[in-house]
């Protein structure tokens, strides 16, 4: 096993983007965040690349900051202590987010802090069954960042959130589900072979028409439906273009399965 911080592996259509300091529970050191800025970089515009899975090694998917790094940087500089956030956390939030093809998180154990705004950040998610989930931002001092402060209340509530941020509280998948955190919920070892397997799926699939709906739904709660009705109708167009529209109708009209290549 190499003991680059971030590891790709490309299997197919499908990149597998794995956090990888495993003895450290994938705790976000600066050398991390860069080199996961990076791979996200590249696999979106890697053209054979169709879906995404991140992950982390070993038995957590991420933990957050690490904080032996973090301690070091505020008695080196406060007043530049938190420019990682700019500089690193919003720019994998941004990638993953509007990624032009799905990404699903493999959440193969612990998740928290900004580990939890990545997951929430990926389309789908598969989670270990039992792992501990948490913002764990207020039992530092801090408020949230990697996007938790829109995805979380998006996907629970502003109520349940407010509870998960003030309060702090760990949660596991089996509490998430009915709260809004969707995910499938399986044994930690069958974690990453089930979003494998899922990301092959959407590989398969036509992936112009994923990148127009996570466009149109990342923006759909916030704008009037006037302008989502507008928004969906360019969209429409663009998907319609498309040679995976033109093949699929005549897939359709000929009683065949289509066959998808995102272009």
């Amino acid at each position: 096993m190499t003991d680059a911080p971030v590891i790709v592996e490309r299997l197919e259509a499908v990149a597998t983007v794995v956090l990888n300091r495993p003895d450290r529970r994938n705790a976000l050191t600066r050398e991390l965040k860069e080199a996961l800025v990076a791979a996200l970089h590249d696999v979106a515009a890697d053209a054979d690349v169709r879906a995404v899975v991140l992950t982390g090694s070993g038995s957590a998917f991420c933990v957050g900051q690490d904080l032996a790094e973090h301690a070091a940087a505020l008695e080196a500089d406060p007043a530049t202590a938190f420019d990682t956030v700019a500089t690193h956390y919003s720019p994998i939030v941004t990638a993953l987010a509007t990624m032009p093809k799905p990404v699903v998180a493999a959440v193969n154990g612990t998740c928290v802090g900004a580990g939890l705004g990545f997951a929430l950040a990926c389309d789908l998610r598969v989670l270990a069954a039992g792992a501990t989930l948490g913002t764990a931002f207020s039992a530092i001092g801090l408020t949230c960042d990697s996007g938790l402060a829109s995805t979380l209340p998006r996907a629970v509530g502003e109520a349940r959130a407010r509870e998960l941020v003030l309060l702090g509280r760990n949660f596991t998948p089996e509490e998430a589900g009915p709260w809004g955190i969707t995910g499938e919920v399986v044994p930690a070892e069958d974690v990453l072979a089930t979003a494998k397997k899922t990301a092959t799926r959407l590989a398969a699939g036509p992936t112009a028409a994923y990148a127009e709906s996570k466009r149109l739904l990342a923006h759909g709660l916030d704008r009037p439906l006037a302008e989502t009705l507008i928004e969906e109708a360019v969209g429409q167009a663009r998907c319609g273009r498309t040679q995976d529209h033109r093949g699929a109708v005549t897939a359709f009209l000929d009683r065949e399965r289509p066959t998808f290549t995102g272009r």
